[in-house]
């Protein structure tokens, strides 16, 4: 059924007031989450322990999908793990101009140049701590970034600020250095810049976990050194990747991506750099640091095999789009199917 509304309806809106329209269903799915959870609940065989925390499922819902902390429950009632909020700012903007969003349905991707439209890291606060009250809820992830006018040179404040409100109740904190949609944020990635700031957050969190979000579009050497700086400081794990800037090997016309224009490139075309991205960190990172593996994934093989490469955890996002609401349900029983468990050794 989704397929074909998805051919004949979503695909012929808008891509930013399809995924409006998508949101109000997940929010309905909340109010009526008890019954929504029986029907997509994960097998309890799936359960993952990490960061101090226990997982429903190793399958989760990336950043960019719920950037105001508002289907929260409805996204763990359809069987998402755990829930990455934002990116989020401590000031809301309206991100980039529209169109800022663009399907390219032959490749099962999606191109964005959204730039961090959100209502403010204050309210995300608010959301999240009504959440937590919740028994059933998945885990919570907060995603913080800068705001576009804030000077580069002047990053670290904003990280702080977010960190110090989202800290207290979120389960985990995602440090995102590495959009491209954000003028100078990528360049955060320098270790120069990197260190000081990631320490900065490190010790305003208060022993909330917090990991680092980067790009898939740096070197193995760039890579390693982010590695090494994350276990040097304490952190406690990597989320690869983010959006690529990159866009070889597509099956859309070239005149449409000159159309299209900048902007982070996800879904199936990412596949291939995020697994080689996973496995780079995975050699060079100590076994129990924690690594949520980002990028190309749409069915429950795609998630095993990350977790085979050595991702504790797997995120999704775009596929959300080709797939529908019942994506992670059907995710979490191949899984099962498959008989996939947590290795003995935790991450």
């Amino acid at each position: 059924m989704y397929p074909t509304l998805f051919k004949h309806v979503f695909c012929r809106m808008d891509p930013e007031t399809a995924h409006h329209l998508a949101f109000a269903a997940i929010k309905v799915f909340g109010v009526f989450r008890s019954p929504v959870r029986w029907l997509c609940k994960p097998d309890s065989s799936l359960k993952v322990e990490t960061l101090g925390l226990t997982f429903e499922s190793p399958f989760g819902i990336a950043a960019g999908f719920d950037k105001n902390a508002e289907g929260i429950d409805g996204l763990g009632a359809i069987g998402f793990g755990h829930v990455e909020i934002g990116t989020v700012t401590p000031v809301g903007q309206p991100g980039n101009p529209k169109p800022r969003l663009f399907r390219l349905v032959d490749d099962r991707g999606v191109v964005n140049r959204m730039g961090f439209n959100n209502k403010g890291s204050w309210l995300a606060e608010t959301r999240i701590s009504q959440a937590v009250k919740r028994t059933k809820r998945p885990i919570i992830g907060a995603n913080i970034g800068k705001n576009r006018s804030t000077p580069v040179e002047q990053a670290t404040d904003d990280y702080v600020i977010s960190t110090q409100r989202l800290a207290p109740v979120a389960d985990y904190l995602a440090v995102n250095v590495s959009s491209p949609n954000t003028p100078g944020l990528r360049g955060l990635q320098e270790l120069e810049s990197l260190e000081p700031l990631l320490a900065s957050v490190l010790e305003q969190a208060a022993g909330t976990p917090v990991l680092v979000k980067i790009a898939p579009d740096m070197g193995d050497e760039q890579i390693d050194a982010i590695v090494d700086l994350i276990v040097k400081l304490g952190l406690d794990g990597i989320i690869a990747t983010n959006t690529t800037i990159a866009r070889e090997g597509l099956k859309a016309a070239p005149q449409e991506l000159t159309r299209i224009g900048d902007g982070g490139l996800s879904g199936e075309p990412l596949a291939e750099r995020a697994l080689e991205v996973l496995k780079r960190i995975r050699s060079r990172a100590p076994e129990e640091l924690c690594v949520i593996s980002v990028g190309g994934i749409t069915t429950a093989d795609d998630v095993i095999e990350r977790l085979d490469a050595g991702a504790t955890l797997v995120q999704g996002f775009t596929a959300f789009l080709y797939e529908g609401p019942l994506w992670a349900r059907n995710i979490n029983r191949g899984l099962r199917k498959r008989g996939w468990r947590q290795p003995s050794t935790k991450r």
